[in-house]
């Protein structure tokens, strides 16, 4: 085996095993285990939400923040996609039976989150107009 085809081969073992603490990381998520849910931080991680300007700096504050969250929430992930060191999950966040479209862009450093940032965007009705150019999507 060469040298391309054994970093390759280490490329896709740490893809594997980023996506396997992505599955733990959203499924914690879903099920509250705010423990288990914060394990894929650095202890420096940041999380970005551009949409209310706000910044968490920190895996401790993260995950009080979101501990702290007093409605019922659900995650419904859509799709996980990436490789290396960036990877996107597009996911539906319920809180309190109300959806929200949400993307969260995460950038690793080695096998852990340096940095998060999530967009949120709520659901609205389409335009009659272009009804005769689209079908209507599952949701």
């Amino acid at each position: 085996m060469n040298d391309q085809q054994q970093t390759e081969q280490r490329s896709g073992v740490r893809d594997q095993e980023i996506r396997a603490a992505l599955d733990q990381h959203w499924a914690a998520s879903d099920a509250n285990d705010f423990e288990t849910e914060h394990l894929i931080y650095h202890e420096d991680a940041v999380l970005d939400y551009p949409q209310s300007g706000e910044r968490t700096r920190g895996r401790h504050n993260i995950q009080c923040q979101r501990a702290g969250q007093p409605s019922n929430k659900r995650f419904t992930i859509r799709r996980i996609v990436g490789s290396g060191d960036l990877w996107v999950t597009e996911f539906i966040l319920t809180y309190d039976g109300k959806p929200s479209y949400t993307v969260s862009i995460m950038e690793f450093r080695g096998d852990k989150v340096a940095r998060e940032t999530q967009y949120f965007a709520d659901p609205f009705v389409a335009p009659a107009f272009r009804a005769q150019w689209v079908e209507r999507m599952e949701t």
